[in-house]
């Protein structure tokens, strides 16, 4: 494995980057001003909302890409890059659907700011991990905020309880399970893989320069992209399928090790 010609590093956040406390560890920023000393780009790639991805990187969120809503929006700083939204006949429709399935909680997903509804309240304090600018709304329907993602959580499991009711959508969205407790519905452009061919592409990187970390299935269009495609050891197994390689869990530095080796 010859990393020496890595121009970008790209990280998904939760499960990756991550640990399961939700916190990025101190060997990584140090890692970090290294990766800036040799001219290599780090892009956070998330299916976090903007503003929970630069809180989490907030020592080096002026020097960061940033690939939110799972590549719904695209930011260098204050720059926007590249804003993919669901339409808004569409977002009614899904809405109905959640709506119809027991246990599940609808999320609109503004570029700046989360919307909920009242029903969601009770979790609230595990969602305001992922999304720390948020409104409550009695009823989402009157949101008029432009809408990049619609996440649906279950406090249960999404890929048993959510994905089977949502999967018939895929010929016409995104429809990503993102974590253990979340299903993500996005345009059928606005995911990582997409985000980041258009950023490789803008700053000139091909695929044998560019290293790749994810672990769950909104991963697996930008880690096809990477010749450096790493899986965590904690990867959902499509993953582990599709990455070339695999590292140790978010929870033993994962990430740190191979940007170590890259180093």
């Amino acid at each position: 494995m010859d990393l020496s010609k890595i121009k970008m590093v790209v990280s998904d956040m939760d499960g990756t980057l991550l640990n399961s406390k939700h916190e990025v560890s101190p060997r990584f920023f140090e890692l970090f001003q290294l990766l800036q000393q040799k001219n290599i780009q780090f892009v956070a790639a998330s299916g976090r909302q903007y503003h929970s991805i630069v809180d989490k990187l907030n020592p080096i969120k002026e020097d960061i890409l940033v690939i939110a809503e799972n590549g719904a929006l695209v930011k260098d700083k204050e720059k926007e890059l590249l804003v993919t939204p669901i339409q808004q006949e569409l977002k009614t429709q899904l809405l109905q659907i959640i709506n119809s399935i027991e246990g599940a909680h609808a999320m609109l997903c503004g570029k700046y700011n989360a919307y909920f509804d009242e029903r969601s309240s009770t979790f609230l304090g595990d969602l305001k991990e992922y999304y720390s600018s948020y409104e409550i709304h009695k009823n989402l329907g009157d949101v008029t905020d432009e809408i990049i993602k619609i996440a649906v959580y279950h406090n249960k499991n999404a890929e048993t309880y959510i994905y089977p009711a949502l999967k018939e959508l895929e010929h016409m969205l995104k429809v990503k399970v993102s974590g253990l407790y979340w299903v993500d519905l996005n345009h059928s452009d606005a995911h990582k893989g997409y985000a980041l061919d258009k950023l490789m592409k803008a700053n000139g990187v091909a695929s044998d320069e560019v290293l790749v970390f994810g672990d769950y299935n909104n991963d697996l269009e930008m880690l096809e992209l990477a010749d450096y495609s790493f899986a965590m050891a904690n990867a959902h197994p499509n993953v582990k399928k599709i990455a070339n390689y695999e590292t140790s869990s978010n929870d033993d530095f994962g990430v740190e090790r191979i940007l170590e080796k890259l180093l």
